[in-house]
C-alpha cells in the first residue's frame, strides 16, 4: 500500500509539472480508506493476511458491505491490483472480471400522484408561500423546468398574450395552464415590490441592485419548505413524460442534446416502464 501510495504522488508531481490534471489530494486519501478498510476487512473477517491470497470472491463480499460505494471503491480497488500485479506482489488480479453492478431503472427519487397533488395545492392556493417557490415547483411539477432554465428565466421570455414562456433552450414557447400562469403572475408580483432594473422574474435582496440572475445556491433551497428537492419534482415529470411519448420527441420538446438525453434515459429510465415500442 505504501508503494501504491507513492506511485500515485509521483504521478500527482508529474501531472502538475506537465500542466495536465493532477489527482487531488483527497482522491489519493480516498483511495488509501478504502484499501484500509479491504485490509481489515481481509484479515477480520476472512482470515487473510497476504495480498497474493485475496481472490475474486473476497472482493465482491467486501464490495457487497456498501453496495452504495461499489462503483467508487471497484475504481480504486482494480488500480491498487493492477499496480501489485505489475510488481509481482500478486499473480491474478482478482478484481479483473468484476463488474460495476447497477440497477437498469431508474434509481433516482419520484414522487406520488398524493405527492403530486399536495404541492399543487400548496402553491396554487396557500398564501404564505414565497412566490420563488411556488413558481419553482410548479414549472418543474408540470413543464420540467429545470433550476437553471428558472433561474435565467426573464420578463421579454413571458407573452401574456399567449401566455407562453421561453425555457432554457427549448425551441419553441411553453404554453402555461391557468394555474401555472397565475403563479408567474404573483412572483412578478413581488418582483414588482422591488425597486429593480434586474431583468429576471426572480429577483432576491442580492440581485436587486444589479442584472445578474439569482445565485445557484439560493435556487438551490428555494424549495426547501415544501419538503421536497427540485431535481425529484422535475424528474417524476420526465418520467411521466417518457412514459407515454417518444423519448425522441420529449429530446427535441426540451432542447437536449438527443445523444445525450439517449445516455440520460439509458441511466435513469426502468425500461420496464417504457412502451414496448420504445424498450
Amino acid at each position: 500500500m505504501a508503494a501504491f501510495d507513492a506511485s500515485r504522488m509521483r504521478a500527482q508531481d508529474r501531472a502538475r509539472r506537465a500542466g495536465t490534471r493532477p489527482r487531488s489530494d483527497h482522491t489519493l486519501e480516498t483511495a488509501l480508506s478504502i484499501l484500509r478498510d479491504l485490509a481489515r476487512f481481509l484479515t477480520e473477517h476472512r482470515g487473510k493476511d497476504d495480498w497474493a491470497l485475496v481472490d475474486v470472491h473476497d472482493v465482491e463480499t467486501f464490495l457487497a458491505t456498501v453496495p452504495k460505494a461499489r462503483k467508487r471503491r471497484l475504481v480504486v480497488l482494480r488500480q491498487f491490483f493492477r499496480f501489485a500485479r505489475s510488481k509481482h506482489i500478486v499473480l491474478i488480479d482478482p478484481t479483473r472480471t468484476l463488474i460495476v453492478k447497477e440497477p437498469n431503472g431508474f434509481c433516482g427519487r419520484t414522487l406520488t400522484l398524493d405527492q403530486q397533488r399536495e404541492l399543487f395545492r400548496r402553491w396554487t392556493t396557500d398564501e404564505h408561500v414565497h412566490p420563488h417557490e411556488a413558481l419553482m415547483g410548479m414549472l418543474a411539477l408540470l413543464h420540467g423546468a429545470s433550476s437553471a432554465e428558472v433561474r435565467l428565466l426573464q420578463i421579454t421570455d413571458t407573452d401574456a398574450a399567449a401566455q407562453t414562456v421561453r425555457l432554457g433552450k427549448r425551441p419553441h414557447p411553453v404554453p402555461l395552464d391557468p394555474a401555472s400562469w397565475t403563479v408567474l403572475q404573483r412572483c412578478l408580483a413581488h418582483r414588482k415590490a422591488w425597486p429593480t432594473a434586474n431583468p429576471h422574474v426572480m429577483v432576491t435582496k442580492g440581485t436587486k441592485a444589479g442584472r445578474s440572475p439569482a445565485s445557484t445556491a439560493y435556487l438551490s433551497h428555494v424549495l426547501d419548505d415544501c419538503g421536497y428537492p427540485p431535481r425529484a419534482i422535475r424528474s417524476t415529470r420526465l418520467l411521466d413524460l417518457v412514459n407515454t411519448m417518444d423519448p425522441k420527441l420529449v429530446a427535441a420538446a426540451f432542447g437536449m442534446d438527443p445523444q445525450a438525453t439517449l445516455i440520460y434515459l439509458a441511466d435513469h429510465i426502468d425500461p420496464g416502464r417504457l412502451p414496448h415500442q420504445h424498450q
